[in-house]
């Protein structure tokens, strides 16, 4: 499983997380920290990664181009690295439950 980390998760997640998701890259490291939206998203879509955000644009994105690539969309308040990597490994069944799923793109984690 391909995860693609946008700007607003912290690039520390890509090495916490390599023992669950070790395809996991960050845009930080792929030199797309610049880059908007629509870029990462296309990139995502070309190299088969689904997108983990905080950013609510990406489920718009989802809605308006339909997917791949999908989205995980990560809707917590104020919260550290080490929540969300928490987040992650306990969602990991359903994270890998959802990238093979044809009826939806975007999975919500609370």
């Amino acid at each position: 499983m391909k995860l693609l980390f946008d700007q607003n998760l912290s690039p520390r997640l890509v090495d916490r997380l390599a023992d669950v998701y070790p395809e996991t890259q960050h845009v930080f490291w792929l030199e797309m920290g610049e880059a908007d939206d629509r870029q990462i998203w296309d990139y995502a879509k070309q190299n088969g990664y689904v997108i983990v955000t905080r950013d609510a644009d990406y489920n718009d994105l989802s809605l308006i181009r339909g997917f791949p690539p999908k989205v995980i969309w990560i809707r917590r308040g104020n919260c550290s690295t080490q929540e969300i990597e928490q987040l992650l490994r306990v969602a990991e069944g359903t994270i890998r439950a959802f990238e093979p799923e044809q009826s939806s793109g975007v999975l919500t984690l609370i």
